[in-house]
């Protein structure tokens, strides 16, 4: 009997008897959009709910000025919220936006940039929408940064807020600030947050 995935509460996860291959978890994807797939590093698929109107546009945002900034300054790439990346604790995960050195990303094989690289990003950005809790998504901040991100930020639209996590240092919340700047591995990147700030 087919299941309805609208029908069930997000996020789905799947404990599945053998963890799935990344062709496996690409096909998955593309059967079951628009949901967003991740897999952990158990093994079981994550399966969330589509971004609303507003989620969707504050990620195009954010997505938008990563990309503009890594072609100004190429000194590395950019990738959109499709993006899966394996990590180091055997996860497949997908952040808002993110970004990667060049000698980092040149390194790998025409296959693993093809398929989910098997790395995690140097600087990446989640977006929460209405259907994140505040604690899942910083539970998810800390799997990057366990992973070896370098720099990573959590937009948080509802609070109005950004959290700025560090390796070896512990998360500092900024908010409602009108502009958020970048130190290493991205600096001179900036983010002015004041459209994604609920009025008040």
């Amino acid at each position: 009997m087919p299941i309805d995935l609208l029908e069930l509460p997000m996020p789905v996860i799947l404990r599945l008897d053998s963890p799935v291959s990344d062709e496996e978890l690409m096909r998955f994807s593309e059967r079951n959009k628009p949901f967003k797939v991740e897999r952990n590093k158990e093994g079981e698929l994550i399966i969330m709910t589509p971004v609303g109107g507003i989620g969707s546009n504050h990620e195009a945002y954010v997505a938008s000025k990563v990309f503009n900034w890594a072609e100004e300054v190429a000194t590395g790439i950019s990738f959109s919220s499709n993006g899966g990346f394996n990590l180091p604790d055997g996860s497949c995960l997908s952040p808002d936006a993110a970004w990667i050195a060049l000698a980092r990303w040149n390194a790998l094989t025409p296959e693993q940039q093809a398929g989910f690289p098997p790395l995690c990003p140097d600087f990446l950005i989640e977006v929460r929408s209405q259907s994140d809790s505040r604690r899942a998504v910083e539970a998810k901040m800390q799997l990057w940064m366990e992973n070896g991100a370098q720099l990573a930020w959590l937009v948080d639209p509802i609070d109005g807020s950004v959290t700025i996590y560090r390796p070896d240092n512990a998360p500092e919340t900024l908010d409602r600030p009108e502009v958020v700047k970048a130190g290493a591995p991205v600096e001179g990147f900036e983010l002015r947050c004041t459209r994604l700030w609920p009025a008040l």
